[in-house]
């Protein structure tokens, strides 16, 4: 009697097989619900791969989007411009090494992103970028010499951006902005450099002081041809008229008194001036 009580409070079968199947129901519910949406944030898009169909081709904007739990999983890309700096040692035309830092803003083609994917994978940034601009640099450099690169920067920059511009579009990624953050030369073409420079503001200051010992020259002779020509204009008036020599030796004369007359003056007052 007691084994027959005992079997009386334990649950029968059928009533097990409805609590499992309700659990496992309610875990496939939840699992669903919590695995059936996501969300593409600002700045972003996403893509879908599914486990039959492989990569959709519908590319997701901004927001909450539904797909099938298990079968199907969210890929999110970052959209925005990213900077991406790259040093590169080239050389130029002359032969000469150049160091040369780029800076890139690029982002890929939101309608692109399947083929991305497909081809490149979520690191393209990383698979491409470094190559890519690592060849631009060294072709764009080569065609320069090294004081050009240091005359043409802005020219140089362009032609970067427009060779760097078509390769990019190659693998579906836009630049947005290209510019040389650094440009050095190596220490024997700087130190080449500077005495150039320096030589050159010695030979500006010498030619300075040549001109200016030749302006003093010509103002000498010039001072000396005009009191030369004084000295000829006053005995040719002396010459022609003997009277001239009288007029200025009156005009001395009353000079002469002209200044006893005020040292008098100032000795009567005891004021002298």
């Amino acid at each position: 009697m007691a084994s027959a009580g005992i079997r009386g409070k334990m649950p029968s079968p059928n009533a097990l097989g409805g609590l499992g199947r309700a659990l496992l129901l309610g875990g496939a519910t939840i699992y669903g619900a919590a695995n059936s949406l996501f969300n593409v944030e600002g700045g972003h898009r996403a893509i879908v791969f599914n486990r039959l169909s492989g990569i959709k081709d519908t590319v997701y904007e901004e927001g909450t989007h539904i797909m099938i739990p298990w079968f199907e999983r969210a890929i999110i890309y970052d959209v925005r411009a990213r900077p991406n700096v790259i040093q590169s040692t080239s050389g130029s035309r002359d032969l000469q090494m150049v160091n040369i830092g780029l800076r890139v803003l690029t982002r890929p083609v939101p309608n692109k992103l399947p083929e991305i994917y497909r081809t490149l994978g979520t690191d393209y940034g990383e698979r491409v970028l470094p190559s890519i601009i690592q060849e631009t640099l060294k072709s764009v450099i080569a065609q320069y010499n090294a004081s050009q690169l240091l005359t043409m920067r802005e020219v140089v920059s362009r032609d970067i951006r427009r060779i760097l511009t078509q390769r990019a579009h190659f693998f579906n990624i836009v630049l947005d902005d290209v510019s040389i953050t650094n440009l050095t030369f190596s220490r024997d073409y700087t130190a080449a450099v500077e005495s150039k420079q320096v030589a050159q503001q010695d030979a500006e200051r010498a030619k300075f002081v040549v001109d200016k010992a030749e302006q003093d020259k010509q103002s000498a002779i010039i001072r000396a041809q005009g009191e030369a020509q004084s000295a000829k204009l006053i005995g040719q008036a002396i010459q022609n008229n003997p009277a001239f020599l009288t007029l200025r030796k009156i005009e001395v004369s009353h000079g002469v008194d002209w200044a006893l007359s005020r040292l008098a003056r100032c000795d009567a007052s005891k004021m002298c001036c």
